[in-house]
């Protein structure tokens, strides 16, 4: 028996290609920012975090993207956390290490709001794959390549804005903290490794979880949502449902081995941040995508001794 959903033809397996483009899209575009003419990126806005303490809580538990509801049950935001993690006894000599959630598209205000809570650390170490010391221009740069073209065209579907344009990664705090397009090959080549195939293990995990509680709810509320007219809303509220779930699609990825786009990066940003407590920072900030953050908090609780101590949320995407 056919589900309601299933009379919008190929509309699946687009929205899930799309979804892949947002979960990876930057690793895989920005290594020619550095070479495009610079825009204005958005003014800061002030943010003040609002934490909640989470230093009796299951620390492998800690989620980096949800969806926020009022008490009714309706859909307000798609949100990413902030982590707080404190040194343990032995510990490392900081205040504390946050770790900020990334989405590569969303909200302008957002952004605003990215750019306010960089300037509150000492140093802020952020993901782009691309020469050492590179800086993305203002405004993002004209990137003219498949996957940069994509990510302009779902921004402009869903009427948000897009991180490379919006953040400010000119503050003098920030620091690059990821691999080189050079290093990022080699450590495919030597685990054998290729984009296609690392996407088509997350596509898989995608088709595997049709039949899930989660992936029903969302494609009826997509479809409920189509026929109340505003399908550019829809869409939306579909594509934070899918963003918001995206642990399978990142367990499904790594394997047991793990890959170069998450776990080499992520030892690769754990390196530089023992570089930069070793120059007596003290308060210091991860801008990664979510889907890296559990392996980086799973990293510098092991190897620096760090702990999760409380959690703040950011609303990236608007959905009422």
């Amino acid at each position: 028996m056919k589900s309601a959903t299933s009379e919008v033809p190929g509309l699946w397996p687009i929205c899930r290609r799309l979804v892949l483009l947002l979960v990876f899209g930057a690793c895989l575009a920005t290594a020619r920012a550095e070479s495009q003419e610079e825009g204005t990126p958005l003014p800061s806005r002030d943010v003040s975090l609002v934490f909640k303490d989470i230093s009796g809580a299951d620390s492998g538990g800690v989620k980096y993207t949800r969806l926020k509801r009022d008490d009714q049950g309706k859909l307000l935001a798609l949100q990413t956390a902030v982590l707080r993690m404190v040194p343990e006894d032995g510990g490392p000599d900081v205040d504390y290490v946050d770790l900020i959630g990334a989405v590569h598209i969303g909200e302008h205000q957002y952004y605003q709001q990215i750019n306010g809570l960089f300037r509150q650390y000492d140093v802020v170490l952020y993901e782009l794959v691309a020469p050492k010391g590179t800086r993305i221009p203002r405004g993002g740069g004209n990137n003219r390549s498949i996957i940069g073209g994509m990510q302009h065209g779902m921004r402009k579907l869903l009427g948000l804005g897009l991180q490379l344009e919006d953040v400010d990664y000119h503050l003098s705090n920030l620091v690059h903290a990821d691999l080189s397009p050079e290093e990022f090959r080699a450590s495919m080549e030597k685990r054998n490794e290729t984009i296609s195939g690392i996407i088509g293990k997350a596509w898989l995990a995608g088709m595997g979880r049709q039949q899930s509680a989660v992936y029903m709810r969302n494609q009826m509320m997509l479809f409920h949502n189509l026929l109340s007219g505003d399908s550019n809303k829809a869409l939306k509220i579909w594509f934070a449902g899918e963003m918001a779930d995206m642990d399978a699609m990142q367990r499904a990825m790594e394997g047991k081995n793990g890959t170069t786009l998450l776990r080499e990066r992520n030892r690769k940003v754990v390196q530089v941040l023992r570089e930069e407590i070793h120059k007596g920072h003290r308060r210091i900030a991860i801008f990664y995508g979510a889907a890296h953050l559990a392996g980086i908090q799973e990293l510098i609780a092991k190897d620096l001794g760090l702990k999760p101590a409380k959690i703040a949320w950011l609303d990236a995407w608007d959905l009422r």
